[in-house]
């Protein structure tokens, strides 16, 4: 039986770094991941035409370039010929009658392009701005540090010193407002209030929840700061980068290598069996990047599973499901609105109420009537990923039915047991390319290759996208900060010593950050 220091289960973002420090520092190292490929939810293919590059599931890099983790890499991925491509317009959203806004990464010019919207509009904003960046230390302490420590608990009392008592509970005050609440109360322009009200939903919450304008003016501020970047050729180049490190220190990674048990002996793991019969032994540690369910209902044996973590980890929530649709265009996307020709990521959208209609929508079993399509445009950044004078785009829907229950535009007939078919889904496609259409006049003259990837495809394509969830569980308050993963337990231990839970299903929860895998190899 061969032995590590530790060994990592799954290869996804979270994984691949915590395996990369820890090689980095002189463990030895083993990430074991079932698929064929190392990566996750980073998967690039040319999945429609020959010589179109495809970031397959995630894409977009801005939680990553400010990660801790990504700052501890940054040179080793560098060298490795890991090139971040971005844009001074990262994103933007145009309503159904072409009125749009433009968010750009300089603030001043936000704040000059919403106060000609509405005025007062942009010196709300910048006040917004201000009043995150005096917490910037608090909030980030609490969102990529581990909360069950004793150097938390200090940043919190400095906190509130600083503040006042009475300043620090407005500060938690402020924390819990929905965003469509912020927005209402904050914007008069409905295009501002568009441009932001569907970002939450990309850190898996609704703009009708609490924390949702928190995680908004985060994701403003720090689309201000590092745009919406994409990595030149794929993100399988940072994938292979991380592989690298941790090979060229003494690591392993095998893929085809599913994990079917945690070996534990008297209350601490010292290692995994893999499906073929391989034991691997681990003597300092076993991480493993799974959901919940995966780790206490399939990796642990149940006696090793305390009663009251098992009916948490059953009762864990996923959210709702994701769909993605990839086209290969014959020549760039030329909008009726020429100022989103070269944003990196638009939003379509009514608004606050749209989103959150189709979000009600999605978590009744219905397919949303008018969903907020994501139009990503990599090749806006990288023009390596197709040939010279073609174009990608990259649709994401993230309101969507796992089990389908019906239409609510009473247009697709969906199948009694609530399956995602190939029907359905190719239906549904249409309903949203014709959406995109409204606003790119010669998109579907101009599409020669299309591939969609539904709720079903995408969790048959990585096991811990339950139901084509793609945020690792539902980010609800009951889920997130302490909570998450589960409430019995704190920060990424488990009840088993030597045993650590990471990925995007524990804190700080979804998106392509690697900071829960920082933050376990910092621990060890």
């Amino acid at each position: 039986m061969t032995k590590y220091d530790c060994i990592v289960v799954g290869s996804g973002i979270n994984a691949l770094v915590c395996a990369a420090l820890l090689a980095k520092k002189g463990r030895s190292v083993c990430v074991l991941e079932r698929n064929d490929r190392l990566g996750g939810c980073i998967r690039t293919d040319e999945i429609t035409v020959p010589g179109f590059t495809h970031d397959m599931l995630s894409g977009w890099y801005p939680l990553f370039v400010t990660s801790p983790g990504y700052h501890a890499l940054q040179d080793d991925l560098a060298a490795r010929g890991v090139e971040f491509c971005n844009t001074g317009a990262p994103t933007a959203a145009v309503l159904p009658d072409d009125r749009l806004f433009v968010l750009k990464r300089a603030r001043q010019d936000n704040v000059d392009a919403m106060n000609a919207l509405a005025a007062g509009d942009g010196e709300r904003y910048q006040q917004a701005m201000a009043e995150l960046e005096k917490s910037l230390d608090l909030t980030f302490s609490l969102i990529g540090s581990e909360l069950w420590t004793v150097s938390t608990v200090r940043a919190v009392f400095r906190a509130t010193l600083k503040m006042g008592p009475h300043g620090f509970a407005r500060y938690l005050g402020n924390a819990m407002r929905s965003c469509s609440g912020w927005l209402e109360q904050t914007f008069q322009s409905e295009e501002t209030r568009a441009c932001i009200a569907p970002w939450p939903a990309h850190a898996g919450i609704g703009p009708s929840e609490p924390l949702s304008a928190l995680m908004a003016k985060i994701i403003c501020f720090s689309l201000e700061v590092a745009g919406c970047p994409v990595v030149k050729g794929g993100g399988f180049r940072v994938v292979e980068a991380l592989r690298s490190i941790i090979e060229d220190h003494g690591g392993e990674t095998h893929v085809q290598s599913d994990v079917d048990r945690v070996l534990t002996r008297n209350g601490r793991a010292h290692g995994v069996r893999v499906v073929d019969g391989r034991e691997l032994l681990a003597s300092k540690a076993v991480v493993c990047s799974v959901t919940p369910g995966q780790l206490y209902g399939r990796l642990l044996d149940s006696a090793d599973v305390p009663e009251a973590i098992g009916a948490e980890a059953r009762a864990f929530k996923h959210g709702r499901a994701d769909m993605q649709i990839h086209l290969a265009l014959d020549a760039p996307p030329r909008w009726t609105k020429p100022e989103l020709n070269d944003v990196g990521m638009v939003h379509l959208t009514s608004g606050p109420d749209g989103v959150s209609r189709a979000i009600s929508e999605a978590d009744r079993g219905l397919l949303p009537a008018e969903a907020t399509v994501v139009v990503g445009q990599p090749t806006v950044l990288d023009g390596s990923r197709c040939p010279e004078g073609k174009a990608i785009l990259w649709l994401q829907l993230q309101e969507l039915p796992a089990v389908i229950k019906g239409d609510a535009a009473g247009e697709i007939d969906v199948p009694v047991d609530g399956t995602w078919t190939e029907a359905v889904r190719e239906r549904y496609a249409d309903r949203i390319v014709d959406r995109v259409a409204r606003h790119i006049p010669q998109l579907k003259q101009n599409i020669i290759g299309r591939t969609v990837l539904s709720p079903a495809d995408l969790e048959s394509l990585n096991i811990n996208l339950v139901g084509g969830d793609p945020y690792g569980g539902a980010c609800t308050l009951d889920q997130y900060l302490l909570w998450r993963p589960l409430r019995s337990l704190k920060n990424h231990q488990t009840p088993i010593k030597q045993l650590y839970h990471i990925g995007a299903s524990t804190h700080p929860g979804p998106g392509l950050g690697g900071v829960s895998g920082f933050l376990v190899a910092s621990r060890l």
